[in-house]
């Protein structure tokens, strides 16, 4: 080979170590999207109708915002992009409170899944990541990965603030769940099956969840974001109490 050829070939070479193998490489599409662009189109789609069944605090706009949050979180922390945004618009699809059951939820998910142009171990990531970041009753395990710390902080989150508390009433409305009995302590330890279904109130909720959500915040960011909102439901509490026993002023 000539000094010319081989000159040539290194640089072919360099080229495409540079890029990437062909595989790797993002397809673009007729339209001038790219397939990532094209899948989250198609979640955002899926989901809003999926979303639109519920009032009950776990609707579209929990999910924009979730959204909002895991791509805000995933800038500032240096997490892939696409992985957090797809897992954040699909992280309640699968939710047992709002399925039959968590199996049922699943199959779902998979189903959609199975129709988008998805690289497997993306695909793993995303149910990976929605597999695992449900509170559960406080019974599970930290997450490992950097995707999956930026959206659980980013739905902890969405859980934190005045938007938690208005939620967190909503969704007791909607189970009809009393809003406060002095009389019924919240509870210290509970089984998952426990935490779902086991009687408690509104108010009790945020000493059994809520208030420990900021000490639970995976990322750096996430945790000055959720000093502020955390100090809020505080303040909500205490004043709610006094205002229950009449002896606010």
């Amino acid at each position: 080979m000539s000094s010319e050829s081989s000159r040539r070939s290194m640089e072919a070479e360099d080229t495409q170590a540079a890029d990437g193998p062909p595989a790797e490489q993002e397809q673009v599409n007729r339209d001038g999207s790219t397939t990532h662009e094209a899948v989250l189109c198609a979640a955002r789609a899926f989901v809003q109708q999926e979303a639109s069944r519920h009032s009950d605090g776990h609707d579209w706009s929990h999910i924009e915002r979730v959204t909002a949050l895991a791509v805000r979180l995933a800038h500032q922390m240096g997490a892939d992009l696409f992985i957090c945004e797809l897992a954040a618009l699909l992280h309640d699809v699968p939710d047992e409170k709002l399925n039959d059951s968590l199996e049922a939820g699943m199959a779902k998910l998979h189903a959609w899944l199975d129709t988008q142009p998805l690289a497997p171990e993306m695909r793993e990531a995303v149910v990976n990541i929605i597999s695992t970041i449900s509170y559960a009753g406080g019974q599970r395990a930290a997450v490992c990965s950097l995707e999956a710390q930026v959206v659980q902080d980013a739905d902890r989150l969405d859980a934190l603030g005045a938007i938690g508390i208005a939620r967190t009433f909503a969704f007791s409305g909607a189970r009809g769940r009393e809003m406060y009995d002095p009389s019924l302590p919240p509870r210290e330890q509970m089984t998952r099956e426990e935490y779902r279904n086991g009687r408690s109130t509104t108010i009790n909720h945020f000493y059994e969840k809520l208030f420990k959500l900021k000490d639970l915040m995976n990322t750096s960011y996430g945790k000055q974001l959720a000093q502020q909102r955390h100090d809020y439901m505080v303040q909500f509490v205490e004043q709610f109490k006094r205002e229950w026993e009449s002896v606010d002023g």
